[in-house]
């Protein structure tokens, strides 16, 4: 049986040792049809970016040892039209993908090295009498990674022409994850260093540069808004929103069923797609591939693969700080809901902590999220937004989790509240908020929307046995939160929140008498009686800074 190609991400290597493979070659007959000067593919991580630029690389890069006999095999193979381009052009590769360090100086050090790699297994360019004395000596200094960083901001557009010049043809660039340096400047606080950098770098390689054959970029989203891409001429930008290359990155489910039977394994399809499944991707639904190459290394047994292979810290920082209304879709999300969302592709790293849009796209993006019934509203593009899987429904759950310094007694919180036994529930959310919260979180301009989504975040990790909703209509008002069992033997609640300044004389006690009186007076139980709900729990927490009082009753027809 051939060997999974579990890490294994340099074309030739996997098909020399016979790693088992997946045929995507055909990626390259349609990357020559589109025929675009720059392509950005944005995909989320471990979906087959890096493989397969290693394989365009292999295709098209001519070098002394014929990289042909890779392609015998594979379905390019039969487009002899495709084939003739096989072996023809020098080609630029380049990968940003470990250049993720938590300071600016760090992270361009890795850029450096990046590309005076590149600059050294093209060093041949200095045995012919091409470059003037300047250009010579700082080729060298760029290998050498004491050029000034003026230097690296054109260096791209440099060795793009050099090449050109010495080889009589026009190179292919290929840029891997051209992003990861932005999304570790965001979260390090270095971001506009980053983003000048590859703006200039990009910009200055690729407008308007008639050295170059064309260039394909992968990252996990497109960043726009910082003028990355400025003057690019309209680069061909191909997301999961789109159709072309669709079934290029990540896998489809023939051939998942396929791997798993040439695999000898047992599985359940259902469970499989269950876990793995749910990313739409143009017109077709493709499987995370890393979670099916690990899924199969591990003999068919399911679980959480993917959430291993990347810094899940961005996505624990928007969640966790976000307010009550996204706290609450994601809520739904958990419950297997959509949310409808307007599409933004054009991702700012600046916008996500205060637009709503923006994170939902970065999640959606990200692969945290998919997409169903893509559709214009008012000319503007919607869809309703998803969990794909069981495996990122769980992630969220771990990243809730997270939130929460005493993971026990979190979950102890939640059993009782469960079991209906409030006056121990009270008894440890009061001591949970007095030890474990920020006073500042507590305090800041809107505490009853921090409290709001702090119960919300928490009850989110129930959605396998409660739907819960927030801020909806009921009786002749709005409840805050609502849980509704999906077993009716469980007991349902409606809770509401009550703030007590500081300044006024108001106990917490009464504040909390007053919710519950709130409760009832605007007959918030009256859409969980309309569904036969019998045991309905009101609850009601008030709060100042970082003290809470949990009071309830039971309603009168909890026991008839």
């Amino acid at each position: 049986m051939r060997p999974l190609p579990i890490g294994v991400v340099d074309f030739k290597e996997i098909i020399s040792l016979n790693y088992h493979y997946i045929d995507k070659s055909l990626f390259i007959k349609e990357l020559l049809t589109q025929a675009a000067k720059v392509t950005l593919i944005p995909r989320p991580r471990r979906f087959g970016k890096t493989l397969n630029l290693s394989m365009l690389r292999y295709f098209f890069e001519n070098t002394a040892e014929s990289h042909a006999y890779l392609f015998e095999h594979l379905a390019i193979a039969q487009h002899p039209e495709c084939m003739a381009h096989q072996g023809q052009y020098p080609v630029i590769f380049l990968t940003f993908k470990f250049c993720d360090d938590a300071n600016w100086d760090e992270c361009f050090e890795g850029i450096k090295r990046v590309i005076a790699n590149e600059f050294r297994r093209h060093s041949y360019i200095l045995e012919k009498n091409l470059l003037d004395v300047y250009q010579q000596q700082e080729f060298k200094a760029i290998i050498a990674l004491t050029a000034s960083i003026g230097a690296y901001k054109v260096s791209l557009k440099n060795l793009i022409e050099y090449l050109a010049r010495y080889h009589n043809q026009n190179p292919i660039v290929l840029l891997d994850e051209y992003d990861v340096p932005m999304h570790a400047g965001y979260y390090h606080k270095y971001y506009n260093k980053t983003a000048r950098f590859i703006r200039k770098f990009l910009g200055d390689g690729l407008k308007d540069n008639t050295y170059l054959r064309f260039a394909v970029i992968t990252g996990a989203m497109r960043i726009t808004k910082e003028s990355i891409f400025t003057g690019l001429n309209h680069p061909s930008v191909c997301t999961m929103l789109d159709p072309i290359y669709a079934d290029k990155f990540g896998l489809v489910e023939e051939e998942v069923d396929a791997f798993m039977k040439e695999r000898g394994l047992s599985y359940e399809l259902d469970a499989i797609r269950a876990w793995y499944n749910g990313y739409s991707s143009g017109t077709c639904t493709v499987y995370n591939p890393w979670s099916i190459l690990n899924c199969a290394r591990n003999n068919g047994e399911l679980g959480a693969y993917w959430i291993n292979t990347g810094n899940t810290d961005i996505l624990k920082d928007l969640i966790g700080k976000s307010d009550y209304k996204i706290k609450e879709d994601i809520a739904l999300l958990l419950q297997g809901k959509s949310i409808c969302k307007m599409i933004n592709e054009n991702i700012s790293f600046l916008d996500l902590k205060q637009d709503e849009v923006s994170i939902f796209n970065f999640l959606l993006f990200s692969g945290y999220l998919t997409f169903k019934n893509k559709q214009l509203r008012n000319n503007i593009p919607h869809a309703d937004f998803c969990i794909p899987n069981k495996e990122i429904e769980l992630i969220y759950k771990t990243t809730i989790l997270s939130w929460f310094k005493n993971v026990s007694t979190y979950t102890n919180m939640l059993d009782t509240l469960v079991s209906g036994d409030i006056t121990l529930f009270a008894q440890q959310l009061e001591e949970y908020c007095l030890t474990s919260l920020s006073y500042f979180d507590a305090t800041k301009r809107e505490p009853e929307r921090f409290y709001h989504a702090l119960i919300l975040g928490m009850l989110a990790h129930l959605s396998d046995v409660y739907a819960i909703t927030s801020n909806r209509e009921s009786g002749t008002g709005r409840y805050d939160v609502m849980m509704e069992p999906h077993d009716n033997t469980k007991p349902a609640f409606i809770i509401e929140f009550k703030k007590v300044r500081a300044q006024e004389r108001t106990t917490l006690k009464r504040a909390a008498e007053h919710a519950l009186q709130q409760i009832e007076e605007k007959e918030y139980a009256v859409a969980l009686r309309k569904k036969g709900y019998k045991h309905i729990i009101p609850l009601a927490i008030a709060f100042s800074g970082k003290k809470v009082y949990v009071m309830s009753h039971f309603s009168q027809e909890n026991d008839s």
